[in-house]
Formats: structure tokens, sequence, C-alpha cells
């Protein structure tokens, strides 16, 4: 009796981890990034190879950080809320076009509409990797320092950016 009694043990715990990690909600896994500065790192812009940024640029402006791709079927959801959200100007937005070919990327812009003050393009994904990327899309709200603040995986939703993002915004003086 006492031999089946440690399986069984075991079994309940894992059972147990189990069922907490099921009412775990994917879209808050926590980013070590958050209160940090934003990784340095210099790109081309998707509009102009030849014209590079930085975030060390974007210092003294609380900014988003939108990374998203032309394959990326959430980011085609996220999309028109993004586009009427950079259209009402509250604060200024920025893309990091993930892993795409340029010539793809562009002509989605062109398509479904450009919300960037400046997209960059991460073609090897590596300022992706620094920043902690998941997937995309994703969503960072960096400060006038340049700290990041807070890290949204997945499509924005109205909701996030009224209940989340702006209130956020308006505390860090944009």
């Amino acid at each position: 009796m006492k031999r089946y009694l440690l399986p069984l043990l075991a079994f309940l715990v894992l059972v147990g981890f189990l069922a907490v990690g099921l009412r775990l909600n994917p879209r808050e896994v926590p980013s070590p990034l958050v209160n940090r500065p934003t990784p340095e790192f210099r790109l081309p812009t998707l509009a102009d190879p030849a014209q590079q940024l930085a975030p060390k640029d974007l210092l003294g402006k609380v900014w988003l950080l939108n990374v998203w791709a032309s394959w990326c079927v959430a980011c085609r959801l996220e999309h028109p809320v993004l586009v009427d959200f950079a259209r009402a100007g509250l604060v200024p937005v920025y893309g990091l076009n993930y892993k795409d070919k340029r010539p793809d990327a562009l002509a989605w812009l062109e398509k479904f509409g450009n919300p960037y003050q400046q997209s960059l393009q991460d073609s090897d994904g590596l300022a992706g990797i620094e920043l902690g990327v998941y997937g995309v899309p994703e969503t960072f709200v960096i400060d006038r320092a340049g700290v990041i603040r807070f890290k949204h995986i997945g499509p924005l939703t109205p909701e996030v950016l009224r209940d989340t993002i702006l209130p956020l915004v308006g505390k860090l003086g944009a």
C-alpha cells in the first residue's frame, strides 16, 4: 500500500500545477524588461533604408513601439485599431517590422494604412530578441527616459488602449 502512496502524491501535485497553469492568462507573461531601459539597437527605417533610428533618438517623449509583420494574421486584426489610435495623435506610435521582407511590409502598409511615425526594419529579428518579443504583435509603452513601462502581448483592442495604455501614457506625461 505504501509503495502506491508516493506515485499518487506526485500525480496529485502535478494535477495541482496543471490546474493553476490553466487559469493563467498567456497575454500576461511578465517581461523582465518592464521598468528597465529599452535595449540599444539602431535599425534602418522601412521607408528609407539609408535612414536609421534608435530608441535613444526618441528620448524626451513618451511613445509606443508596436512589433508587427505583414505575415502576421493577428497583426491584421489589430491594425484598424492601431490606425484609429494613431490618427487621434495622443502619443507617437513607432513600428518594428519583425522578420519580414521590406517589399511585403511596404505593400501591407500601403494596403491597410500606415499608423507609424516611422517603422524600423528588423529583418533578422535581433532587435526583437533584445526586446524579449515572444511573437507578433506586441506593443511597448516607453517613457521619456527610454524606460519600458508596459508590454502588451497580442493584438491591441480598444479596451486595452482605453483602460490600460492611455491611463499609463497620461501618467507618464505624454
